[in-house]
């Protein structure tokens, strides 16, 4: 691959040089801060060679790339290096959510790899350990284990650097207050003050009785004030003696602050965030795991699984190991290569066979992204798969209270991680666990993979013909099902007047990666919502923003009215329908003020999903042209 070349095309398809404020990677994807991230071609960035798909997700546009990705993220530094961050370059008009996963992604994915590094390092010292090779007591064990524990124990430095970079402040001056919370003498101190009536003050403000080694919140919360604190300095400064007197001021404002304030708050928050799990695991300890099991690929395809690694990293540096986080993403990884696996297996066209092959492989050993983008988004069944066996897998680790000792990208590699405590036990339920992942994955997708019934597998040229019979269809006034064609068909008819698209214009991943199933959508040019089938209401949400329903003859109808528009609770909405209604083609379900919904700034493109779009050989729509209630507009292949 000419990394070069594709560095060089990424660059020109996101908006150029300035259009980038700040740039990172991960495992698999180069992750962009833009200023506008309209100007990002986003279908040209998924058609280069080398692309396995692009996103917006959590505040941060994504480009897949797989395991390359350094190296074309080394070309794009040495094209423009955009290491800064577009935090305070202008107004950040995201939602808070969404920058709480940009902040949390971009201050722990520059770390992982040491984490990960250092995490590898017990977990292989556990199993030598294990298997009598290595003696616990020798100086080879010393001396690796030390250096397994490095990272965690300098984790305020790691993370200084980091957050210093993404709060946008001077890293070393972070790194230096992160060194302030380890120094052996305030350790000493506090060993000494522990346990006795001593004081611990300066200037006589209270020092809290706290170490900091292997934190993870109070120095993360100690840079974030530093970024404050850091301009204020600037100004006070006098321009002569700036060079000095600016530092001077940042160590002592911001390291009492830390000491006296910020420190033993995030001190406190971390220890909480952990008490409440541990009461989970008391009390409910498969609830979690079966939950991140679960749902893993939907948070790795939004980006906001990096919301989870401080608290798995926060688990095994308060409780000394995880139950939760790593446990219930190795249910889901190794699923998904099962999945991935099977589809290899099953499927007849070559180029599919090699990257789910590839990318099942990857998946086991603990990284998804290839196959998440190149296989499971493409073929639904396959990600229903995952999504099954790895909730099923995640019960079973929780229900064993399975725990790991070391982090690492979660898959059959880390296994070893899962060695520690009073018996292997953690380390063969883990094991057992990610086998029943692996099998469960591999038998659902097995089953009910369908080489065309599912994902991106019609030619251009088929939906092309398609789109010309619903079109005819829709004209002519007949039903799909009348069409002389061998298959069975049957239409799924407009639910408002406006513009059919394609789902690929959704901005929002669940529906324009055909998460949800498959569909088209509708712009409306007005408010009346009817059904698009003949059939029953479902279900119609309390906030009447979405509507289920299913047709006699089987089709699972989603209508969702808008984006982000749950928001509102149903503010702008008039139900005319209720769930269990009897409907045909054009009776009334909503009504929906689409100017005040537009006046509040809500996108009111209307998805309409077939549900169930896996038990079908085909869904084909009609986009690009303006409908009326009522017309044909998806024809479903049975």
């Amino acid at each position: 691959m000419d990394y070069k070349k594709l560095a060089e095309d990424i660059l020109e398809n996101v908006g150029g040089s300035a259009n980038i404020v700040g740039l990172t990677h991960c495992a698999t994807r180069l992750r962009f801060n833009l200023r506008d991230e309209t100007a990002a071609q986003t279908e040209a960035v998924k058609k280069l060679k080398g692309v396995m798909g692009a996103v917006k997700s959590g505040g941060q546009y994504q480009v897949i790339i797989g395991s390359d990705v350094s190296h074309v993220y080394k070309e794009l530094q040495a094209l423009g290096n955009f290491n800064g961050d577009g935090a305070k370059a202008s107004k950040d008009s995201r939602s808070i959510g969404a920058r709480l996963i940009d902040t949390l992604s971009g201050i722990f994915t520059p770390i992982l790899p040491a984490i990960t590094g250092a995490g590898m390092l017990k977990a292989v010292l556990a199993l030598l350990v294990a298997f009598h090779w290595v003696d616990n007591t020798s100086t080879t064990y010393q001396i690796l284990n030390f250096m397994g524990d490095a990272a965690f124990y300098f984790l305020p430095i790691l993370l200084a650097d980091s957050a210093a970079r993404k709060f946008g402040c001077n890293t070393y001056l972070a790194m230096m207050l992160g060194g302030i919370l380890l120094h052996p003498n305030f350790v000493s101190l506090v060993s000494a003050a522990s346990g006795s009536d001593m004081a611990l003050t300066v200037f006589g403000l209270p020092v809290y009785k706290a170490t900091y080694s292997s934190s993870v919140v109070p120095i993360i919360l100690t840079v974030w004030l530093m970024s404050y604190v850091e301009p204020v300095a600037d100004r006070l400064s006098p321009k002569p003696v700036r060079f000095f007197v600016k530092p001077l001021i940042i160590t002592i404002v911001t390291g009492i602050a830390s000491l006296c304030v910020i420190g033993p708050v995030g001190y406190i928050i971390g220890n909480g965030i952990a008490s409440v799990l541990t009461a989970i695991d008391t009390y409910c300890s498969w609830l979690v795991p079966g939950i991140i099991g679960l749902a893993s690929p939907l948070l790795v395809m939004t980006g906001t699984h990096y919301g989870l690694v401080p608290v798995g990293i926060n688990n095994r540096m308060t409780l000394g190991y995880d139950s939760f986080v790593n446990p219930g993403m190795l249910a889901s990884n190794v699923a998904q290569g099962g999945a991935a696996l099977a589809v290899a297996l099953r499927t007849k066209k070559q180029d599919v066979k090699a990257m789910a092959t590839s990318a099942g492989i990857t998946a086991v050993c603990g990284i998804t992204e290839p196959a998440l983008y190149g296989v499971t988004l493409k073929y639904r069944s396959a990600l229903y798969s995952t999504m099954a066996a790895g909730g099923i897998a995640g019960v079973f680790l929780g229900f064993m209270k399975v725990r790991t000792y070391a982090g690492g990208s979660p898959g059959f590699l880390v296994l070893p991680g899962y060695i520690g405590g009073d018996s292997l036990n953690n380390f063969y339920f883990g094991a057992a666990g990610a086998v029943l992942a692996v099998i469960l994955g591999f038998i659902f997708s097995f089953i009910t993979f369908r080489e065309n019934g599912s994902g991106d597998n019609t030619t251009k040229e088929e939906t092309a013909e398609a789109n010309r019979d619903t079109q005819n269809t829709s004209q002519n006034g007949s039903s799909p099902a009348d069409s002389s064609a061998p298959a069975a068909l049957s239409a799924v008819h407009a639910p408002v007047n406006g513009r059919a698209v394609a789902l690929k214009e959704v901005n929002d991943a669940a529906f324009s990666q055909e998460v949800l199933g498959q569909g088209v959508a509708v712009i409306p040019s007005d408010g009346h919502i009817v059904s698009p089938v003949n059939g029953t209401v479902v279900t119609i949400f309390d906030t009447l923003h979405a509507i289920g329903l299913k047709s006699d003859d089987g089709i699972e109808v989603l209508i969702h009215v808008g984006l982000d528009t749950v928001k509102l609770g149903g503010k702008h909405f008039t139900p005319r329908a209720a769930s269990g209604d009897r409907v045909t083609v054009g009776s009334p379900l909503v009504d929906v003020d689409i100017e005040k919904l537009k006046e509040e700034g809500y996108d009111v493109i209307t998805p309409v999903i077939i549900s169930n779009t896996y038990e079908f050989g085909d869904v084909l729509g009609l986009t690009g042209q303006e409908v009326k209630a009522g017309d044909s507009l998806i024809k479903v292949v049975k």
